[in-house]
Formats: structure tokens, sequence, C-alpha cells
């Protein structure tokens, strides 16, 4: 490159080297804040949907209907025509359905802006999840449902659930520090539901995997009484209605704000509903289409406790700045001064 001296004569100048790509021709996708909510959104619906179906799949005695994983057969990736076959298949295509949202769910919270780290790391709790799922729904199959792994891979399902859940409510505010909106014993309290629900979930597991409902022909049967682990059941569920009973009622002699009220008066509502399911489960003696809705209401009820807990807390506002700004009386003075000496 020359260019023309101070004397008319063309000097050499060296050109600017570019950089192999330049960051303002860089066109990076964006993600908006709203779209990046509703992936969210979405992949809580699919995980608490991928539960149902999968009740549905053991309680249909379709558990192995494909008999091969991750195709349905050694032949072909899709199932025959048959109602067993068809039901397992339709709850793995709702699995890659959630694969698919857990994915998209991540990459939208690299490429959104600004980006959050929170997001970030709960995104990755679904991609790990589903990880988990695939391959745990991989060893169900190959050990012929066996009630243990089928135990876990359905807590494992509530888990990512949970996660997905705390996720979609993150993204409802800004990031900051959260602090609780009522007194330490009421998170407590809170606290207790949440493990005291989860102990029940565990024992719900318990009771399906000794029950009538293998999930197929042969599976064998956790060694413990079916009476017996649904009254344990029993007594923890009715603790827990007694426990969120006290909770409201705490909660509305300290004045909490109306959606932590509001979100504890739900809970409250389905664990009523969730009872009346399970003792018509147990008078009916495990009528398939019962316990499905005793399992759906497991899952709304654990949904509901986690989002509870999460109302207790709010983001820290930040705090003004307590430097106080220049004062201009000074040019003030100064002003005044030049006016009298212009008179």
């Amino acid at each position: 490159m020359r260019v023309r001296g101070a004397h008319g004569r063309l000097d050499a100048v060296a050109a600017p080297r570019r950089a192999p790509y330049d960051e303002d021709d860089v066109r990076l996708p964006r993600v908006s804040p709203l779209l990046f909510r509703r992936l969210a959104i979405a992949a809580a619906v699919c995980y608490a949907l991928l539960v149902v179906t999968g009740g549905a799949v053991r309680l249909t005695g379709s558990g192995l209907g494909c008999l091969d994983w991750p195709t349905c057969s050694r032949s072909s990736v899709t199932p025959a025509v048959s109602f067993h076959p068809l039901v397992e298949f339709s709850n793995r295509m709702v699995s890659v359905a959630v694969t698919v949202l857990s994915a998209a769910t991540f990459l939208a919270s690299l490429a959104t802006r600004p980006r959050r780290r929170d997001a970030v790391i709960l995104s990755s709790g679904l991609v790990a999840g589903i990880l988990g799922q695939i391959v745990i729904g991989g060893i169900v199959v190959l050990t012929k449902l066996d009630p243990y792994w089928v135990a876990v891979h359905f807590l494992l399902t509530l888990a990512v659930l949970a996660d997905a859940i705390v996720l979609s409510t993150r993204t409802r505010v800004a990031p900051g520090r959260r602090v609780p909106v009522v007194g330490s014993d009421l998170v407590w309290l809170a606290r207790v539901l949440l493990l005291t629900i989860s102990v029940l979930v565990v024992a719900g597991t318990f009771v399906t995997g000794s029950g009538p409902h293998a999930g197929g022909p042969g599976a064998i049967r956790i060694p413990i009484a079916f009476r017996d682990m649904a009254e344990l059941h029993a007594d923890i569920a009715l603790f827990l209605v007694g426990a969120t009973l006290a909770t409201v009622f705490a909660l509305h002699q300290a004045r909490a704000p109306a959606l932590v009220q509001r979100r504890a008066r739900t809970m409250l509502e389905v664990l009523a509903l969730q009872g009346a399911l399970g003792y018509t489960q147990y008078f009916l003696h495990d009528n398939a289409l019962v316990v499905e809705l005793h399992l759906a209401g497991a899952t709304a009820a654990f949904s509901a406790t986690v989002l509870l807990y999460l109302s207790l807390h709010r983001v820290e506002e930040p705090r003004a700045s307590s430097s106080v700004a220049p004062s201009d009386e000074p040019l003030r003075r100064a002003a005044r001064a030049v006016a009298k000496a212009s008179a």
C-alpha cells in the first residue's frame, strides 16, 4: 500500500494485517430471554409427560413391548402394529422429544444475551439427566424390568423435572442473590416438606415394585409384603398432609406474600386429591387406571412442593449507592459573582 508523503513522494506503508476473521463480521445466533424461558417450560412439561407415559408402559404390561434397545427389535427401529410395542415405543418417542428439548435449552442458554451462569448450569443438568435416563432405560430393558432399576429410572425423571422447574422459574426474574421472603423457621418447614415428599415418592416406587403391576410378563417383584409397604406409604402421606396443613396456617399467621400462600394451598389441595386416589387404589386392589391417575397426581404434588419452596425466595434488589453526588454550589456562587461584576 502506498500513500503520498509530505513532499509529494509515494511512500510505502505496510497495510494492516487482517485477522482470520473480523468479530464485526461474525454473526453469532442470539436467543431472546422470552424464547429461552419458553424452551425451559416446554422441557418441564415434557419431563412431566415422560413420567405419565412411563407409568402407562408399566401399568399396561408393555415394559417389554420393545425387546431391544435402542431399537424396538433387532430388525427394526419402529414397533410392530400391536398394542404393547406401540405403548412402549410411544414412551420412547416422548424421550426423544425430551432429549431434543434438553439439548435445545442448553444451546439456548449459551446463546442468550446477557448469558446467565445459573441458566447454563441448570440447562446442563437437563442434558446430564437425559443422558442418564437413556443409559438407565437401556439397563431396565436389558435386565428384563428389574424393579430396582425401574425405581431409579422413575426417581431420576423426577429429579430432572425438578431441575427443569427451577430453570423455568429462574428465567422469570433477573439474576442475583436470592433472599428469603419469610422467616428462617418457615423456610426450614418447607425443606421438611421437600424431604418428606421425596421419601414418599421413594416409598411409592417400592409399593408399585411389590404390587401386581410388574410392567411385563415374567418381571420379578421386590420381596416386600405389598400390604405392609402400602401402609407405610400411607403413613408418610398422612404426615405430609398434616405438615402441609401446618405450613398453610403458619404462612397465613406470618402474613407471607400472596404467591407463597396460594402455592401452599395448591399443594394442600393436590395432596388431598392424592389421598383420595391412594385409598381408592388400595380398595380397588391397584386398579391400573387409578394407579395411573395416582402417578400423575404424585408428579403434580412433587412439582407443587418444588414451586412452593422456590416462591419463598426472591432476588435481592441492588442497594442504592452510598456515595454523595458532588454539590454544584461552588458553580452557583461563581455565576452570582460574575453577574454582580458585570452589573
